[in-house]
């Protein structure tokens, strides 16, 4: 591969500064190019109807959705001081307002998964319903919360690998209908995952080796047993459309504010990406129901910006960032995918507006900012969007319509975080500010 690769840099000289781990912003040449897409808007209403469906299962099956009537969303919360603590700390003005999207909120388990991880789980769960029984689309579904139905599931298995937060999502989800869930998980993944997941009954087989190699041992032992599904995060269409349910929540949380996203209003969305299924999804959504206006901007780190290379390249997960040369080591667990998905990248192709890279040391310093400005806690990945935000600003080809400008930084996870892990990722981003002070007064 290496005079591939020497080839790719001649090509495309972002590389040569990713292969050197510099902190890259990649402005998409095709965004907005005219693209049959193979998933339609009719797709994201399909996928919103199976939650609807859904909703009566989840107020039993977990009580703490009762206050949304079983429905699974996340706030939008305008947050004033962090921006301001952001314009002071980069020195530079931000213009318009910036939002948190708090999928770290989420029920369940507390991170974008819940939207993609759990959707597959309950597409298996209701074709299983409709093969064994007389169920159907019309049914109150809290029927299969009934003893009856975890009957029925206990006899099938779902499988999964994952870095932390998909299996997460998949295995609480999972383990609630009653299927045998295992989850295969990367040496990255944190320890309280692991824990949190046996807790909940789900069998977990830990790896020492990236998550590519977990997906696809999980894959090879699924396909031993007909009786198990395996979801695949490399390549899910079914993750996706889970995903991308977000933007009719979205649509909805924006109108409310007056927020009507156009060329005059342009609406940035950061999204933090690992193998791209999650950020590719919600893009996806969004710009299926807000058709003008919606400038996705993918966040990676500068170890693993699988991506990123692999859209700019148009490889997509034909690479890896072990063949620019990179280790794929990030303290952000759910990023530290070496490849990307395999129909992400291919459908985000028009639709990206760019993406930026950051150094791990840069999201923990936001953590802790948040922490002391809105007093908001999330995992250090999921304050990867903060870090895109002064780039594209500066470098925003109409910057006199910046002034009406809705910058939406979507915080990923963090909801489950134990409070002593918090805190030493909030110990970790004040030494890290303070560091950051320092220099500068020097």
């Amino acid at each position: 591969m290496t005079e591939k690769v020497e080839q790719l840099i001649q090509q495309y000289p972002l590389l040569n500064k990713m292969r050197e781990y510099q902190p890259i912003d990649w402005h998409n040449p095709e965004f907005e190019e005219a693209t049959k897409l193979s998933l339609t808007q009719a797709d994201v209403f399909d996928a919103s109807a199976r939650f609807n469906r859904f909703a009566p299962y989840f107020v039993k099956a977990f009580p703490e959705t009762e206050a949304t009537n079983g429905i699974l969303r996340s706030p939008l919360i305008k947050i004033d001081q962090m921006q301001q603590k952001l314009e002071q700390v980069n020195g530079a003005d931000i213009p318009g307002s910036v939002y948190l999207k708090a999928d770290s909120m989420l029920p369940i388990s507390g991170s974008i998964k819940s939207r993609g991880g759990i959707y597959e789980v309950l597409k298996f769960a209701e074709q299983v319903a409709m093969k064994e029984t007389n169920l159907t689309y019309s049914d109150n579904y809290s029927i299969l919360a009934s003893p009856k139905y975890h009957e029925i599931f206990s006899h099938y298995g779902i499988m999964v690998g994952s870095t932390g937060n998909l299996g997460l999502s998949i295995g609480m989800a999972a383990a609630s209908f009653g299927f045998k869930t295992t989850v295969h998980m990367s040496v990255d993944a944190r320890q309280w995952k692991k824990d949190l997941l046996r807790k909940n009954g789900v069998t977990v087989v830990e790896h020492d080796d990236s998550v590519s190699v977990a997906i696809a041992d999980g894959r090879a032992q699924a396909a031993k047993d007909p009786q198990t599904y395996f979801i695949d995060d490399e390549g899910s269409k079914d993750l996706f459309l889970g995903y991308s349910v977000a933007g009719i929540e979205v649509q909805k949380q924006l109108e409310d504010l007056g927020i009507f996203p156009s060329k005059e209003s342009p609406v940035f969305v950061y999204l933090p990406a690992g193998v791209g299924g999650s950020p590719s999804g919600v893009s996806f959504g969004l710009q299926m129901m807000m058709p003008e206006g919606i400038y996705p901007v993918f966040v990676e780190p500068t170890h693993v910006p699988s991506v990123t290379m692999g859209m700019m390249t148009h490889l997509y997960d034909q690479i890896a960032v072990t063949d620019l040369g990179l280790d794929g080591k990030t303290l952000a667990d759910g990023l530290a995918v070496p490849r990307s998905s395999k129909i992400a990248g291919r459908i985000m192709r028009s639709l990206l507006y760019g993406s930026h890279t950051f150094d791990d040391d840069d999201i923990y310093r936001y953590l802790t900012m948040l922490i002391d400005t809105q007093d908001i806690r999330v995992e250090p990945s999921a304050a990867a969007g903060f870090s895109a935000i002064k780039s594209t600003v500066a470098q925003f080809e109409h910057p006199e319509k910046l002034k009406n400008a809705t910058h939406i930084v979507w915080a990923t996870g963090g909801k489950l975080v134990p409070s002593d892990e918090m805190k030493r990722y909030y110990d970790k981003g004040e030494g890290l500010m303070r560091e950051l002070q320092q220099s500068v007064s020097r």
